[in-house]
């Protein structure tokens, strides 16, 4: 059997001749560790981006639907007091076969609707008074204008607008083509005066 001579196990940090190395320690668990963190707040980062820019799209989407809504409602209103639906008959009926003593005639056309003025925006009511515009169609009389969305119509043609129906009707009274003054308050609290020049409905 061989005997071992005892030798002293070295220092941790020192090299087994007895000198101290140069070279520092090397800790690959750290490596890994720090790759993981960097990975973590990388995709920590991706998610949250997501998640504010579907946030915002959400409500977008949001504000679009519920203007939308109180734009169909103001045009059901509209459309109970306004005019007969197109193609209902009004007046007498007339029998399908003509009488012989009657000669036939081609029926008349009736006469064009007055065109409609239309500012070419999407309103509904501000919060305390006035109508506060959610969408602006381009090319339109309202975009021409400077009108943008959040600012809320105040006055239209020095007649107070207090809510979206009444913005409709000042601007069904109007006629097409002529300027008017209009009162805005901007989102961002000031108050303007611009002029706007309606267009026709097509």
């Amino acid at each position: 059997m061989e005997q071992t001579a005892l030798r002293p196990k070295p220092m941790p940090g020192r090299e087994p001749g007895g000198g101290t190395g140069s070279k520092p320690t090397r800790r690959p668990h750290a490596a890994r560790r720090r790759g993981r963190r960097l990975a973590t707040l990388l995709f920590g980062l991706f998610i949250g981006t997501v998640l504010v820019l579907s946030g915002v799209g959400l409500g977008t989407v949001g504000a679009t639907v519920i203007g939308m809504s109180k734009v169909a409602e103001l045009q059901r209103q509209a459309g109970q007091t306004g005019p007969a639906a197109p193609g209902a008959r009004v007046g007498p009926s007339v029998s399908s076969r003509p009488s012989p003593s009657v000669p036939t005639t081609a029926p008349s056309p009736s006469p064009p609707a007055p065109a409609g003025a239309t500012l070419a925006v999407e309103v509904v009511d501000a919060e305390k008074s006035g109508a506060m515009v959610v969408g602006v169609h381009v090319p339109g009389p309202g975009f021409a204008a400077g009108l943008v969305r959040g600012d809320v119509l105040l006055t239209f043609d020095g007649t107070p607008v207090e809510s979206a129906s009444d913005l409709v009707r000042a601007v069904g009274a109007a006629r097409p083509g002529e300027a008017v003054t209009v009162t805005v308050r901007h989102e961002s609290g000031g108050y303007q005066q611009l002029t706007v020049v309606p267009g026709v409905v097509t």
